[in-house]
């Protein structure tokens, strides 16, 4: 399937085709246009099934494009607006995301492609592959650079606020575009644990572990916690944790 990007930013842009690797590989983004008069040469003359609409752009919003070229593939529009809704289902929208989107998220909205084309989804009665794909690298930014850090140099996700950080064995922080939750999707349970609602550990984090406050459990992880702070696995966990640590 070929893909077309409509999105001012850069980094929007690469962030957008780097989850595309991740959820739909047989994706193609074979263009992409940062503004309304370039989306509207790209569409007419790039075969594409679908796009990917940012909304504000900067010469006007991407809806003017429908008045200036004939849109017949289905639009997934992102943005980080929500009252556009309504107008982006009225020009070929099948899903509208908010950024900041998770992969997930995505992989929702792709799904509906199936419904409007007739391609069938994965079912209950269709196979599935028997081991499910992890992710290997993660992409981080640094002021206006980018870097892709892999599984390997992850120590642990720490969630502070609105802020999920991602320490390295060599103790860089990084600031991930996701949740505690979604990212635990994401982590090969072989490898990593969420310990408590604020932490995911590697196994080679771990340093030491000491008995603490009864059944609970003390990790002490290289590099340490920010602050003098304590990793310790809760009540309801450390049962699982025992058993992961036991495999």
């Amino acid at each position: 399937m070929r893909a077309i990007i409509v999105e001012d930013e850069p980094l929007s842009v690469e962030e957008l085709i780097v989850s595309l690797r991740e959820v739909a590989p047989d994706i193609e983004v074979v263009a992409t246009a940062g503004t309304i008069a370039e989306a509207e040469r790209v569409i007419e003359s790039t075969p594409h099934d679908l796009l990917f609409m940012d909304i504000r752009l900067g010469d006007g919003k991407s809806f003017d494009i429908f008045n200036r070229t004939k849109v017949s593939a289905p639009v997934i529009f992102i943005t980080a607006y929500d009252n556009y809704a309504l107008k982006a289902f009225e020009n070929q929208g099948i899903d509208y995301l908010l950024k900041p989107f998770g992969e997930e998220d995505l992989r929702r909205a792709i799904s509906k492609l199936g419904l409007l084309t007739g391609v069938a989804q994965p079912s209950a009665s269709t196979p599935t592959p028997s081991r499910p794909s992890y992710q290997e690298r993660f992409l981080v930014h640094m002021g206006a650079r980018m870097r892709s850090v892999t599984v390997c140099e992850v120590a642990y996700f720490l969630s502070e606020g609105k802020y999920l950080h991602l320490i390295t064995h060599d103790n860089k922080d990084y600031i991930v575009d996701k949740s505690l939750s979604e990212m635990s999707e994401k982590l090969s349970p072989d490898t990593f644990f969420r310990i408590n609602r604020r932490l995911i550990i590697s196994f080679e984090s771990i340093q030491e572990m000491i008995r603490y406050s009864g059944s609970r459990i003390k990790v002490i992880l290289h590099p340490s916690l920010p602050d003098g702070e304590e990793a310790l696995v809760s009540a309801d966990r450390v049962g699982d944790f025992r058993k992961w640590l036991n495999r």
